[in-house]
């Protein structure tokens, strides 16, 4: 026996098979979509946010909204995404914002230059404080990933329960998207001696706001 028979004869043996032995489909896909009401979303995704050193809040109107921003943003400088919602909360009119870049390359050097990214979000998940960020000509994946802080501007309608939501609605994001982020909290790492450590690969500040 050689020794790719021998080790793949320990895997059957382990896993309790034998060789030439049908492999049995896989179990059915199983999504289970929790019935919670949108308040209790949007608390939910709020204290999560806050549980993993984020900041949350919570705004009635879009312009509320942009004067959350402003605050947050004192005199940094931003760059933010082409995301419609943005421009409907007066965002990218606010100073030292810049906006409506479409070149690639203009769009890196801006994002290493900024002190802020400024973003929408496709969904936000309650359950876990995640946003998903669907990477689109509205919304470049430079900006939430490459700037130290990271400013996400949502609806509430946009909040769903959890990822077999998500999936609900998205069961395919490849055929729509180059690319899904799943960004839950400022940036962190403990690869080093165990030690955490924010804003190594990407955003050591976040900052949601939940207009709605």
């Amino acid at each position: 026996m050689t020794s790719r028979e021998t080790i793949l004869q320990r895997v059957r043996a382990g896993l309790g098979r034998s060789a030439g032995q049908t492999v049995p489909d896989p179990p059915a896909v199983r999504i289970q979509v929790a019935e919670v009401d949108k308040e209790t979303k949007i608390a939910s995704l709020l204290a999560r946010v806050e549980a993993l050193a984020g900041r949350a809040v919570r705004a009635a109107t879009p312009a509320e909204a942009c004067e959350i921003v402003r605050e947050v943003l004192g005199k940094r400088s931003a760059v933010a995404s082409n995301a419609p919602y943005l421009e409907e909360c007066g965002v990218t009119g606010l100073p030292g914002v810049r906006c409506g870049i479409t070149d690639r390359e203009e769009l890196r050097k801006a994002c290493a230059a900024a002190d802020v990214g400024i973003t929408s979000a496709d969904y936000a998940l309650a359950d876990t404080g995640t946003l998903v960020m669907l990477s689109s000509p509205h919304e470049a994946r430079l900006i939430s990933l490459l700037p130290p802080t990271h400013v996400a501007v949502i609806p509430a309608s946009r909040i769903l329960s959890g990822l077999d939501e998500l999936f609900t609605i998205l069961p395919e994001p490849a055929a729509v998207t180059s690319s899904m982020v799943l960004i839950t909290g400022p940036s962190r790492t403990a690869d080093i001696e165990q030690i955490l450590v924010r804003g190594v690969h990407g955003p050591g500040e976040i900052t949601i706001v939940v207009v709605g």
